[in-house]
């Protein structure tokens, strides 16, 4: 095959390549076609197009691919810079995978097959993304506090407003808690977690004051605010794919009349491959659970304090 009709069946196929991906996002199938499959395709073609003389830069080649496929998504308003920054380290070693494979292939046959080959996953893999249930996670954060569970009780329970975070990743535009408001006590009551995107509704179903505080979450907020050259944009993966379902605070008095709080959240994504996604959202949920629970440390020591200067 010459190098010209090479480069037009490969403009062929990457014209497909894109095509489908746009088409993915915009159903909202965030699963392993796009987040691994596209990648592995992405780098073959480049690799396979361009014969690179050695596996490193037939590598090289793919991970630039895959790099060029992310920012693609960017120009075109498709996705925003945060998300696609979070599946560059799944894209870009996935890319010079699927670049370095078609190199070892070693002749334009042999290689051409390889790529072929790719082609008969997509109905797999969109069969999984399409049909399998999402798997719920749970995160647990704790923090000691200079005060008896008393005190720290009526915080758990509501906490006045929050001051703006100074960490880079919630300016960026990740969903961050700002105060939480409660309506009535007990089991039943209705509390409203606000997030800088909205407000998390819970319902309680366990009031064992001073010891634990369980909810359930009956309607979550998006997980954050997505940035693009074109201003704010709204996604599908913004809305029911992280979703929220369970929280609880639960309370210990250690012996020296201080308080282990541990706040413990359920929840589940849509996003595949799950246990790459869960990296991230384990990392950022426990960020809020931190910021939170440093308000409650703060506002509950300052309280103990007080009690004791008197």
């Amino acid at each position: 095959m010459s190098t010209r009709t090479r480069g037009l069946v490969g403009l062929l196929w990457l014209v497909v390549m894109i095509g489908a991906g746009f088409a993915l996002v915009r159903i909202g199938t965030y699963g392993l076609t796009i987040f691994a499959l596209f990648p592995v395709f992405l780098g073959a073609l480049s690799s396979w197009v361009f014969r690179p003389s050695s596996g490193s830069l037939a590598a090289s080649w793919g991970a630039l691919a895959a790099l060029a496929g992310l920012f693609s998504f960017l120009l075109a308003g498709a996705e925003g810079a945060v998300c696609l920054a979070m599946a560059a380290p799944l894209a870009l070693p996935l890319g010079a995978l699927g670049g370095w494979l078609v190199y070892r292939g070693g002749s334009s046959k042999t290689a051409a097959r390889s790529v072929t080959m790719l082609l008969f996953m997509p109905p797999a893999t969109l069969t999984w993304d399409a049909t399998a249930p999402p798997p719920v996670f749970q995160v647990r954060t704790s923090i000691e506090i200079a005060a008896p569970p008393e005190q720290v009780w009526k915080y758990v329970v509501a906490f006045p407003r929050l001051p703006e975070p100074h960490e880079w990743y919630f300016r960026a535009g990740l969903g961050y808690p700002t105060q939480t408001r409660i309506e009535g006590s007990g089991p039943g009551s209705a509390r409203y977690c606000d997030f800088s995107t909205g407000s998390f509704v819970e319902q309680v179903e366990v009031w064992d004051e001073p010891r634990l505080l369980r909810f359930r979450v009956t309607e979550s907020a998006a997980p954050m605010r997505e940035w693009s050259p074109y201003g704010e944009i709204v996604t599908k993966h913004l809305h029911g794919y992280f979703i929220s379902r369970e929280g609880q605070f639960q309370l210990t008095q250690l012996a020296n009349n201080h308080t282990l709080v541990e706040g413990t959240s359920w929840y589940e994504h849509g996003l595949r491959p799950a246990e790459y996604w869960r990296w991230w959202s384990d990392a950022i949920i426990h960020r809020i659970h931190m910021r939170v629970l440093r308000h409650i440390k703060t506002l509950s020591e300052e309280v103990a304090t007080s009690h004791a200067s008197k």
